[in-house]
């Protein structure tokens, strides 16, 4: 079966180059999609032990704005310590007790207080290191005074009495710590001096029978807690938050945890009104998640993954956070994917900017070498279709040491062997006659083109030759005479074996008729030197010699077969003369 033709449709340029840019673009996407999931996989991890670790912080911060309050609470009054019947008879030393336990954690416990059964308080609130502000009531009747004073036995002097009547028996930190015997935090809080959320550590006070006498508390800011969460350097659009069990915000990186009211009083937030799209979605796949902490005793932070608002993945952590006090509160972060992502997403988009520059690169580059291949694979196309035009002298011109190097050298050497004699080394018969055309057409096309002349040689008694010495001598014969021919001429003159043994020279410029028929002679001479090549003695009868014809253009000729035709009879008129001469 015959096989059936290759084809393509492709130029050599587009085999070589689009291939390549495909390769380098391909690859380019393989290493992007690698990365892109190897960095997919990583972020899960990642994101887990980073969301982990920023609750872990917020519940350190956490214990320790609150973990001092039980040392306060201690300090004013030693556990064991009985309350006094009345206030009236122990001021001095509450007043000191108060002010070493303002002083172990000022930041945020610098209020302490207490309040009995009969109704009574005291309580010392520290603006600073050095001051102090003693509030006092030692009549249930009585609207509260305050003074002022420096350091820990400065003289007390009177700031201001409220105006409204302050009842500790009526405050919520007097009834929790009331109900229990262990320390306890009430509720948060707004106070209302500062609109800032509080929380009240409470413990009771027994009296000396050890019945309940009254009870001591501080109060715990918690401003401090939600400037922290808002620092946080969580990502770009990450959130967290602290909330209570019932969903009321504590503090918050996204939203404000206390709002006011036209009416002009402030009312807390819950995180599922917050107004903030991610943070109430959070806390809504969070309260979902919360009866699964709690069954499992040995939980950490619990992570998850939803979607957010916008549809977009959102990745999640919370924890609770609990004391021997009761307080129990929830922390939570929450980071949309994108933002983890951001990185990922930025390393594929440089590797296909990378691949994309790599590829015009390539193809920059790919084009410059190929422009060099084509070009030295154009120039021996155009060399091949010259010869096929039958124009065996157009030069290839390709100087290389690789393989296109080889072929440039493999068709110069294929030209010259077209061109030339095989035996000889002179220029063949194909070679002579495209050199006469070309020649002709120089004259036409040139504007001081000088005539040139041909010359027509035929050996004489060359058959007497072969038959008396063989094929062989005869081939050295006309090697030789080849070579004698060859040095006679200049460097611009064409000495060629037309056929058997026949030359033509192809006389480049000469002068006049004269000068033409000078060369002639010399030629003529020269063929009537003794053989070396072969025994002469041999051939000592054969009269060896030549005959040579010439034709000059334009006069004999306007065309190269009139040349040759006119050059062959002048050699055969020249023959028969010599023999019609010879004794």
């Amino acid at each position: 079966m015959k096989a059936r033709p290759s084809r393509s449709y492709l130029s050599l340029r587009q085999v070589l180059t689009v291939p390549y840019v495909a390769l380098v673009l391909t690859l380019a996407l393989i290493i992007g999609t690698l990365s892109y999931l190897a960095g997919s996989r990583a972020v899960e991890t990642v994101s887990e032990h980073h969301l982990q670790e920023i609750v872990a912080r917020i519940g350190q911060a956490v214990d320790r704005h609150i973990v001092g309050s039980g040392a306060v609470l201690e300090a004013a009054f030693p556990n064991g310590m009985p309350a006094p019947t009345t206030i009236a008879d122990d001021v001095a030393n509450l007043r000191t007790r108060f002010w070493i336990a303002t002083s172990l954690h000022q930041d945020p416990n610098n209020y302490v207080y207490y309040g009995n059964r009969l109704g009574q308080s005291i309580g010392l609130y520290r603006p600073s290191m050095q001051e102090g502000e003693l509030r006092i009531k030692l009549d249930a009747e009585e609207h509260r005074t305050l003074y002022r004073f420096l350091g820990i036995n400065g003289e007390l002097k009177f700031a201001s009495r409220e105006e409204k009547l302050f009842d500790p028996r009526e405050r919520p930190w007097y009834k929790a710590g009331e109900s229990t015997k262990q320390h306890t935090w009430t509720a948060v809080y707004i106070d209302f001096r500062t609109a800032e959320l509080v929380a009240t550590r409470a413990r009771r006070v027994a009296a000396v029978n050890g019945e309940f006498e009254g009870v001591v508390a501080t109060d715990v800011s918690l401003q401090r807690l939600n400037d922290f969460v808002g620092r946080l350097d969580i990502s770009a659009n990450g959130l967290a938050f602290i909330i209570e069990p019932d969903g009321k915000l504590i503090a918050s990186s996204a939203s404000p945890n206390v709002r006011k009211l036209p009416d002009g009083t402030n009312v807390r937030l819950s995180a599922a009104d917050s107004g903030n799209p991610l943070l109430e979605r959070t806390y809504a796949e969070v309260r979902d998640l919360l009866p699964k902490q709690d069954r499992d005793e040995n939980a950490r932070a619990l992570t998850r993954i939803f979607d957010g608002p916008d549809g977009e993945p959102i990745y999640a952590a919370f924890d609770r956070i609990k004391d021997d006090a009761g307080l129990e509160w929830i922390t939570v972060v929450a980071v949309p994917r994108k933002d983890f992502m951001h990185g990922v997403t930025e390393n594929v988009l440089r590797t296909a900017l990378a691949a994309l520059v790599a590829a015009v690169l390539a193809t920059l580059i790919g084009m410059r070498i190929l422009n060099w291949v084509v070009s030295d694979l154009k120039r021996i196309t155009d060399a091949a279709r010259s010869v096929g035009d039958g124009d065996l002298e157009t030069p290839v011109g390709v100087i290389r040491r690789d393989e296109i190097g080889e072929l440039a050298k493999s068709f110069e050497a294929m030209q010259f062997r077209l061109r030339t004699d095989r035996l000889t080394g002179l220029a063949n018969r194909e070679a002579v006659t495209r050199a006469l055309g070309k020649r002709i057409a120089d004259y036409h096309t040139r504007a001081n083109a000088k005539q040139f002349a041909i010359l027509f040689i035929d050996l004489d008694q060359f058959k007497q030759v072969n038959d008396a010495l063989g094929h062989h001598a005869g081939d050295q014969v006309l090697v030789e005479i080849a070579e004698r021919l060859h040095a006679a001429l200049r460097a611009a003159d064409l000495v060629a074996r037309y056929a058997g043994d026949e030359f033509v020279i192809l006389l480049h410029e000469v002068e006049n008729t004269a000068a033409a028929e000078n060369v002639r002679l010399k030629i003529e001479d020269l063929l009537k030197e003794p053989l070396t090549s072969v025994d002469a003695e041999s051939i000592a009868g054969v009269g060896f010699g030549g005959a040579v014809g010439l034709a000059m253009f334009p006069r004999d000729g306007s065309d190269t077969d009139e040349l040759l035709k006119h050059a062959d009879r002048d050699m055969y008129e020249r023959k028969f003369a010599a023999r019609s001469r010879a004794p």
